[in-house]
């Protein structure tokens, strides 16, 4: 049997941490606008922080998959950027210490990776574990975005309704934390933040300032946000000169807002299906993005 300990390295100063939330999001998975990675890069970027916790990725990534960037000098090799899954420290806004697990999704020993996780939150004793990500949907960049939560337990997120009923999706990293650690009785919740389908592979900040926000509500943790919200005005200040610059772009928007005005209102489905505004698909309207971008490009 193999041990799960021998997974992760502790810091000699770990165990002074009192009852911290862990935040996580691994790359590789669905994240739509870089939603979580954006989101927990950005503290990383705000706030001091130390390591805590570091993951032996030699055991738990697939270099073929996703090789790591070597830097070649003249006549040799003078540099590797080695991946780190690692725990940081953090303190945040009004001095309260969490904790930040990020790096690359794990390729291979998912559960024992997970047992691992499950020590690590036994022995810092952890009080709550939350992840975020993005997720596309069929949503203009002109209304407030929307949040799907899930949880281990209905009262962490107040019996909250969902849009989605029974489904099956491929399954991740950080969806079996919440799986395996829930039922071993721990807290974890989590926030799909609903990013327009047409942005979906582009970075959007804003997405990550409503992964943030969540999380405020849901911890108590206050983040400094300034910066990150500068960001998103900046990146829609862009994307509005885009749509201004695309009829065809704008009517998609404008057909957008209409859809989501309606169901806002409590508009049957059935009525929104028979708008008078043709309604693109996902791949159509980010057909379209790329193309006024490319001719961009061109000029």
């Amino acid at each position: 049997m193999f041990d799960p300990k021998d997974l992760y390295e502790l810091a000699d100063d770990a165990s002074e941490l009192p009852d911290p939330v862990l935040l996580y999001h691994f790359d590789g998975f669905v994240d739509a606008g870089g939603a979580g990675r954006l989101a927990l890069g950005h503290l990383l970027a705000e706030l001091e922080h130390r390591v805590v916790a570091t993951f032996d990725v030699d055991r738990l990534l697939d270099y073929r998959s996703r090789r790591p960037i070597m830097t070649f000098d003249t006549d040799r090799w003078v540099e590797c950027e080695n991946p780190e899954l690692a725990v940081h420290a953090a303190k945040d806004s009004t001095g309260t210490q969490f904790l930040v697990m990020s790096g690359p999704e794990p390729d291979r020993e998912w559960e024992l990776f997970t047992k691992a996780v499950s020590d690590l939150v036994a022995r810092l004793k952890v009080s709550k574990l939350v992840t975020m990500h993005g997720i596309p949907m069929a949503v203009p960049h002109t209304r407030p975005l929307g949040i799907t939560m899930h949880a281990s337990r209905p009262e962490l997120i107040n019996a909250q309704t969902s849009a989605f009923g029974r489904v099956q999706v491929p399954g991740s990293v950080a969806a079996l934390l919440e799986l395996r650690l829930g039922a071993q009785g721990n807290d974890a919740l989590g926030y799909a933040v609903h990013v327009p389908h047409y942005l979906a592979q582009a970075e959007y900040p804003t997405a990550a300032v409503t992964a943030l926000e969540a999380v405020t509500r849901g911890t108590g943790l206050v983040f400094p946000t300034e910066s990150l919200r500068e960001a998103a005005r900046r990146t829609n200040t862009e994307i509005e000169e885009q749509i201004q610059a695309s009829a065809e772009l704008s009517t998609a928007i404008k057909g957008l807002e209409q859809q989501y005005d309606a169901f806002a209102e409590g508009t049957e489905r059935e009525n929104l299906m028979a708008e008078t505004t043709p309604m693109p698909t996902g791949d159509e309207l980010a057909a379209q993005f790329e193309r006024f971008l490319a001719e961009r490009d061109d000029e």
